[in-house]
């Protein structure tokens, strides 16, 4: 049998429903269990943050994953590498918000906190995930590293800050921009590089725009039958939606699993 080695996005492909109330189809599990079983490599690569990627990774039984947008590494269940983005970079995007009075919240460690200076923050990025505290003291030059960076905006709002041509964004919602790394395809590089398999043997699933850039000709690429257009152009093979079965369907259509 040729081992692959299969790489699965968390939101919109693993995991189906709104953002408060995400749930991994019982096929879904059926699918990487039966992968597993066969002797396949299963792994995570996500652009979640390591400690909100975590809890799919262990409710799943995997102990392999990408996550931070291909700037971290988990293998074996350990964390190996957790890289910052640029931070001069990260500096300059938030000096900008600051003379344009953009309000702006910034993630500095491995966990679910948020920080901000601004109050109206939390309202203005509408979502729950995250805990924020305010700081009206906060000053982000003493600040060591960024991991993400989330800045309320619309697309239009978005052209008014010319710095953020010098950090890679993604965008998930109407109400705010988030900068954070989003190259999971130098992130499925490595895992194979750690496996010793060639890249012929990496198989990618996906459905949105943050998934671009592990969508590439030097593996398999799936997209779900919900996915972005621009990723269904890009894909060897669409399957149907997250919560129709899709990573099943399409194991099983390639003869991966029974």
């Amino acid at each position: 049998m040729r081992k692959r080695y299969f790489f699965f996005d968390i939101d919109g492909t693993l995991a189906a429903g709104p953002v408060d109330g995400r749930y991994v189809p019982e096929s879904t599990k059926y699918a990487l269990a039966e992968l597993r079983r066969a002797g396949h490599g299963v792994a995570i690569c996500t652009g979640r943050a390591h400690a909100m990627a975590r809890p799919y990774m262990e409710q799943l039984g995997l102990a392999d994953m990408v996550c931070d947008g291909g700037n971290g590494i988990v293998i074996d269940g350990s964390l190996v590498a957790l890289e910052p983005l640029d931070r001069d970079a990260c500096i300059r995007v938030l000096e900008e918000c600051d003379r344009k009075g953009m309000l702006w919240g910034v993630s500095i460690t491995d966990t679910q906190e948020r920080l901000t200076r601004d109050a109206r923050f939390a309202d203005a990025v509408h979502d729950t995930y995250m805990n924020t505290t305010v700081d009206p003291t906060l000053d982000f030059h003493d600040l060591p590293l960024f991991y993400k960076l989330f800045i309320p905006c619309t697309v239009e709002e978005e052209s008014r800050l010319a710095s953020l041509a010098n950090v890679p964004t993604a965008r998930f919602s109407p109400y705010v921009l988030f900068v954070e790394p989003v190259d999971k395809g130098r992130g499925v590089k490595r895992m194979m590089e750690h496996y010793g398999a060639p890249l012929s043997d990496a198989v990618v699933f996906g459905d949105g725009m943050n998934d671009l850039s592990m969508f590439l000709p030097s593996w398999t690429c799936i997209a779900m039958g919900n996915a972005r257009p621009q990723l269904k152009e890009r894909a060897n093979y669409v399957t149907a939606d997250v919560d129709k079965d899709g990573i099943l369907l399409a194991c099983r259509h390639f003869g991966w699993i029974d």
